[in-house]
């Protein structure tokens, strides 16, 4: 009896010393933070991927501090955590100040320590934003500008560059390819926000880490990683959401599931999207022509005019899309993991709805269905000795398929032409610590091989016959190769040094088979082939005084290589014109500087200013040229003037941007958001004005964060651009604007979230609640009107 009185108290005294978990949440999503340090006296522990950690030890403390980055601290004595029931809400700043950057250097780094701006969105703002696409999440940002030609459309504008000049990343792999277009693209629609951990937006050239393109800012986004379970059980993870909303009659369903061992995991993603006719605004009308005034229909073998039974219905704008992803981590060591990463995404037909709006036009123009595949292969090395202690070996295929079909108004014939791209790539990255030197380092290899196709079909009859191809007929490929090497130098815990080099060498060759439809090319130009090559660097300089300001200044250097649509293209952009390949077309450069100053004052208040100014030379622009001798050629059937991409102006783009963030109380913030551009051509006489670059845009808003619930007002807007400040002959899209040019706008916007429990969330959102009647700028098709949006999210 004594010894099991004894066996009795041992057990009691075993369950009262046993380790005693705390576990630190989001407060209004009620999501583990992981990270967190949780310190008394000498004491301190850090709260695991689940947001826990074992406390044990500071039983009986009166003093135990609990922070995060970018969350308010917690002081609380163990009685009160225990009251608690061991369940620490902690509330998140409007700002971050220690926020951990992956696309300045492809490794991990304190961002308060780059002399550049970065903007980052984290999972949780991803899925508050509640976007219906990629472009939109960027665009809500109020940073970037998206310029629209169609609802399946959303081309990012960036410090006054966009489509081919900014570049479009997904885990690691470039999205950008040898056909992206100088006008506006739609591609980075083909990446699911829903699966996405974070996206980085990297402000200004990035050419010294990612070579060609990256003239305004790198997009940067990363899809989520399988989580591997803590212990030898497995673990089992799975979210879902449905999202209604009303202006577009969108229905949108998503569910992804995670399982894992200690050494593998498995994550698997599904989003189906379905898009109606997008239904603009009816208050505010600022152009009576921008209103579906008209469908055409065929009727009794003619296409006829309809007037419209609903204006305000852009009809037909409507589409559907999935994207499907699956990844496999194993963990082969704590040094050692593979990651296998498919992805696909497809639409059906997308209407190109600016050209159908088109008075006596278009009778049908349709981009077919958009196929985006991708397969990588990533090798994850880690060591605390050697040549590096962080290294990434990324192997990736990618094949990517579009098409454009239109045909005119009571034309017969409806012309398909087909492009394909297959790219392959290969990137070897590695990070080293030397002392106070984080060096990174690397080489990339990429080869893009272009199919192009075409025929026209007799919508009477069905018969299909060859069609001119919009890129070489026998083919094209672009080939690169680069080295760089990257060193960020800590002089002091006060000012630290960013400085760089990049060499990237490119290739280009093409080949036209048939002449028929070029026969101007049959003895002159049978192919193509191109070498370019460049440097590109970058120095910088962060400043940390004390009193919480933060102070950068960067100079960079950039270029852009022509690719395939620049140099190989042979097409009719206006009756009487012809544009041919010039093989003596070479790359655009930009040299820029930019600097930055922000101030935390109290704790609450972060303001940051930046400015910047971009030159640029040797920009592509598609001019008068002489063929073979001749400024005028027989193409078509028709006498046409000679056209051709070539290296003719030098320009300039300066601008500011200010960002504010203010936590009123730690429930209630202040966030603002203002950026301008100015972009000019320079010219022999006065400089006329650069495409591409946004009139003035920002967001101002505010945020509550209580218990369980998160709201967001907010005010998007823009400046009028006026019709002296367009690019008539580029790409501003003046015909889509009104004859003063685009109008200033601004919408009332609502966000809300209410978690009801850890596992189920609802989101209200209204959009454009005063029912504005706009277009952002370049566009051809209006905003959305009004719009309610209801998210039903729930998670295991």
């Amino acid at each position: 009896m004594k010894k099991f009185t004894l066996i009795l108290v041992f057990i009691f005294t075993s369950v009262c010393s046993f380790a005693q978990t705390i576990t630190v949440i989001d407060k209004s999503s009620l999501r583990p933070v992981s990270g967190a340090n949780i310190i008394s006296d000498s004491k301190s522990v850090t709260t695991n991927s689940l947001g826990q950690a074992d406390i044990s030890d500071f039983k009986g403390s009166d003093k135990i501090v609990i922070t995060s980055v970018d969350y308010y601290k917690q002081t609380l004595s163990y009685s009160t955590i225990e009251a608690l029931n061991f369940t620490i809400q902690l509330t998140d700043k409007s700002y971050r100040t220690d926020e951990i950057i992956i696309s300045a250097n492809k490794f991990d780094i304190n961002s308060k320590y780059l002399p550049r701006q970065v903007e980052v969105l984290n999972s949780e703002d991803i899925k508050f934003g509640n976007s219906q696409n990629a472009a939109d999440l960027l665009s809500n940002t109020g940073n970037v500008l998206v310029q629209k030609s169609q609802l399946g459309g959303g081309s990012p504008i960036i410090r006054g560059f966009e489509a081919n000049k900014v570049l479009i990343m997904i885990d690691g792999v470039r999205i950008n390819n040898a056909i992206f277009r100088g006008g506006h693209l739609q591609n980075v629609l083909r990446i699911d926000e829903n699966i996405l951990s974070r996206t980085e937006v990297l402000y200004g050239s990035g050419s010294t880490i990612y070579g060609s393109d990256a003239l305004g800012g790198v997009m940067s986004f990363y899809s989520k990683d399988p989580v591997l379970s803590l212990n030898n059980k497995m673990y089992s993870s799975g979210n879902a959401f449905f999202r209604y909303s009303s202006s577009d009659m969108e229905k949108t369903g998503h569910f992804d599931m995670n399982l894992a061992s200690k050494k593998v995991g498995f994550l698997g993603s599904f989003t189906y999207s379905d898009f109606g006719d997008l239904r603009m605004g009816t208050q505010d009308i600022k152009n009576d022509k921008w209103l579906r005034n008209f469908t055409i229909q065929r009727i009794n073998g003619r296409d006829t005019a309809i007037a419209s039974n609903d204006k305000f219905l852009q009809a037909p704008s409507g589409y559907h899309q999935f994207d499907i992803l699956g990844k496999v981590l194993f963990s082969q060591s704590p040094n050692v993991t593979h990651t296998f990463n498919f992805q696909f995404s497809n639409t059906n037909d997308i209407p190109r709805y600016d050209r159908l709006n088109e008075v006596g036009t278009s009778a049908e123009w349709y981009y077919g269905p958009e196929k985006r595949l991708m397969g990588t292969y990533k090798l994850g090395l880690k060591s605390k000795t050697g040549f590096y202690n962080d290294s990434k070996i990324l192997l990736a295929y990618q094949d990517i398929e579009e098409s454009r079909n239109n045909r005119n108004l009571n034309s017969s014939n409806l012309t398909s032409r087909n492009e394909e791209v297959k790219v392959y790539s290969l990137n070897a990255d590695f990070n080293k610590m030397i002392k106070n030197h984080n060096l990174s380092y690397g080489l990339e290899g990429i080869y893009n091989d272009v199919t192009s196709t075409a025929f026209r079909k007799n919508i009477n009859t069905g018969v299909e016959t060859p069609q001119s191809t919009r890129y070489p007929d026998g083919g094209s490929n672009m080939k690169s190769f680069a080295v760089y090497v990257q060193d960020l130098y800590k002089l002091n815990d006060m000012v630290s040094a960013n400085a760089g080099v990049r060499y990237n060498y490119v290739g280009l060759h093409s080949e036209f088979k048939d002449s028929t439809f070029f026969p101007f090319l049959a003895n002159e130009v049978k192919e193509i082939d191109q070498t370019n090559s460049a440097f590109s660097g970058n120095l910088g300089f962060a400043f940390l005084p004390k009193g919480d300001w933060r102070i950068y200044l960067n100079g960079s250097s950039g270029f852009r290589a022509p690719n395939v649509d620049d140099l190989a293209k042979v097409f009719d952009p206006a009756p009487g014109d012809v544009v041919v390949p010039n093989p003596d077309l070479g790359p655009e450069y930009t040299l820029g500087g930019e600097l930055g100053i922000s101030k935390i004052i109290s704790d609450r208040i972060r303001i940051e200013g930046i400015g910047y100014y971009t030159s640029i030379s040797d920009i592509i622009v598609t001019a008068p040229f002489k063929f073979n001798g001749q400024d005028s050629i027989t193409y078509d059937g028709v006498r046409s003037r000679v056209m051709a991409n070539q290296n003719l102006n030098s320009g300039y783009i300066y601008g500011v941007g200010v960002n504010l963030n203010a936590d009123i109380t730690e429930n209630v913030s202040l966030i603002n958001t203002v950026n301008y551009t100015y972009g000019r051509v320079k010219t022999d006489s006065t400089d006329y004005p650069l495409d591409h670059i946004a009139p003035l845009f920002g967001k101002s808003g505010v945020v509550v964060n209580v218990n369980k619930f998160r709201a967001e007002c907010n005010v998007m807007y823009n400046a009028w651009k006026l019709k002296k400040d367009f690019n008539l002959n580029g790409e501003d899209n003046f015909a889509y604007a009104t004859p003063d040019g685009s109008p200033s706008w601004f919408t009332l916007n609502f966000k809300t979230a209410y978690q009801f429990n850890k596992n189920l969330q609802l989101q209200l959102d209204v959009n454009n609640l005063l029912d504005k009647n706009y277009r952002v700028f370049a566009s051809g098709i209006n905003a959305s009107g009004i719009s309610s949006v209801l998210t039903l999210r729930g998670n295991f």
